[in-house]
């Protein structure tokens, strides 16, 4: 392991904090919510350069992950979700709704960041992608309405929007950049972008807290109350993706795709959706800004968990 790869932790945390500290500097604040998906996209090509397009539709075939990854994500969690939140959150309702809305949306892009630093399948987990874009698409409004009792009514233009900007547009431009180059340019190209991901996951780190950290230091109780649901949310998920793993027989770098698949969530376009679904409920935004804080942290925990487990030869041979 190199020394940027053991700074990781500290990187990714000192972009929470300076962000946070920034978030006071009115002109950064109102630029950095621009700058996040420019970091994103920029991010996310450098993974898809190094995805080899041919092999995708392979991931397709394996029934086995994409069944598991669907039942946990979009059955287990919605239950287990409700559960925690009812029990911890109960008489908040806007923070309630923001806690669920967080975890019933799986995320579509830094989770294959927090992969490939687990070892896990990249082609694999970019593969079970577009079927949770879909899906959370579709049964977030049912879920709220099946829960909450309430209309919600959803801008989809601007959701699809947000995921023309933050997947489309880096993955293709990451299939034209192969076009173009040669083989040696291309290894080079993504080499390059892989060596820079961790800086552009930071940066988009830093935009996401500077954005929105005033908002955050005047609910700063809500993160108090957020702390243990979430908490109990990514502990027990954990353990039941090494169990069920274990249980199924899949192979390692299955097992720590199906971990960072249903762990991460996809906070920044959770709270589009909340900011645009819900105005005049500040609650639920705050809710989903203070998710990042919690998550980014743990993910990175969760990804050297895995790799001890690989290591540990215990469960995976």
């Amino acid at each position: 392991m190199d020394l940027i790869e053991k700074m990781e932790p500290v990187i990714i945390f000192s972009a929470v904090i300076i962000g946070l500290l920034f978030s006071n500097i009115q002109i950064v604040a109102d630029n950095a919510t621009y700058l996040i998906n420019i970091f994103l996209c920029l991010m996310l090509c450098g993974l898809f350069l190094e995805v080899p397009l041919n092999e995708l539709k392979d991931s397709f075939k394996n029934v086995k992950f994409t069944s598991t990854s669907l039942i946990i994500n979009f059955l287990w969690t919605p239950l287990f979700g409700y559960f925690v939140g009812s029990l911890f959150l109960r008489g908040n309702v806007d923070v309630l709704i923001g806690f669920f809305m967080l975890i019933l949306t799986p995320c579509t892009d830094w989770y294959l960041v927090f992969t490939k630093m687990a070892k896990g399948d990249l082609t694999l987990s970019l593969s079970i992608l577009p079927i949770n874009l879909i899906l959370q698409i579709i049964l977030l409004p049912i879920y709220l309405v099946l829960f909450f009792s309430t209309a919600n009514s959803m801008d989809y233009s601007q959701l699809a929007f947000s995921l023309v900007i933050v997947i489309v547009i880096p993955f293709v431009a990451a299939q034209i950049t192969k076009l173009v180059l040669n083989n040696g340019l291309k290894q080079k190209a993504a080499e390059l972008m892989g060596s820079l991901q961790i800086w552009l996951l930071s940066l988009a780190v830093f935009c996401i807290f500077a954005s929105q950290g005033v908002l955050l230091f005047e609910n700063f109780n809500s993160i108090a109350v957020l702390f243990v649901p979430l908490i109990l949310f990514f502990i027990v998920n954990t353990a039941i993706d090494l169990l069920v793993s274990e249980k199924i027989n899949f192979t390692y770098s299955e097992y720590a795709s199906l971990t960072m698949t249903t762990l991460a969530r996809n906070s920044p376009l959770a709270l589009a959706i909340a900011i645009n679904s819900f105005p005049g409920h500040e609650l639920i935004s705050i809710a989903l800004v203070i998710g990042p804080l919690i998550e980014l942290p743990v993910l990175y925990v969760v990804s050297r968990f895995c790799l001890k487990i690989r290591d540990s030869d215990l469960f995976f041979n």
